[in-house]
């Protein structure tokens, strides 16, 4: 009888799958995914930037100003129209006082319609505009 029993225990300990380790591994890999993702705020639109060799890079907050080629106007990833661009900009400026907006145009873009822009920018109290370009190689 006593040989009967230590069997079953010897079984049971075999068979046992131990979780500590994967579970350990699982969050080192996630701890490792989240510090070496990227999180850019995109414009949610494809555009062609102008090339600069004399770019420089904000140090701080700022709001992303998207001009597609076909002239669609993006704000923070938002769709909206040229009128609107102020009291968008005004309603983000009221609880981040301090931004900067960072116009994104597409090269092929007419100044004009980057010059319309920049007004309603400026219009909602923004002073501080900045144009996003490419690295020239």
């Amino acid at each position: 009888m006593f040989k009967s029993v230590r069997s079953k225990r010897a079984l049971t300990a075999q068979g046992e799958i131990q979780m500590t380790p994967l579970i350990d591994m699982v969050f080192i890999l996630l701890i490792f995914f989240v510090v070496t993702t990227s999180f850019v705020s995109e414009t949610g639109l494809d555009i062609q930037r102008p090339q600069s060799s004399s770019s420089e890079t904000l140090p701080h907050e700022n709001i992303p100003v998207a001009i597609g080629a076909d002239g669609r106007i993006t704000v923070d990833g938002q769709r909206v129209g040229l009128l609107s661009i102020r009291s968008f900009l005004q309603k983000r400026l009221r609880m981040q006082p301090g931004l900067a907006v960072v116009l994104v145009a597409d090269k092929a873009i007419s100044v004009d319609r980057v010059v319309r822009v920049m007004d309603e920018v400026r219009a909602a109290g923004i002073s501080e505009v900045a144009l996003a370009t490419a690295a020239k190689n």
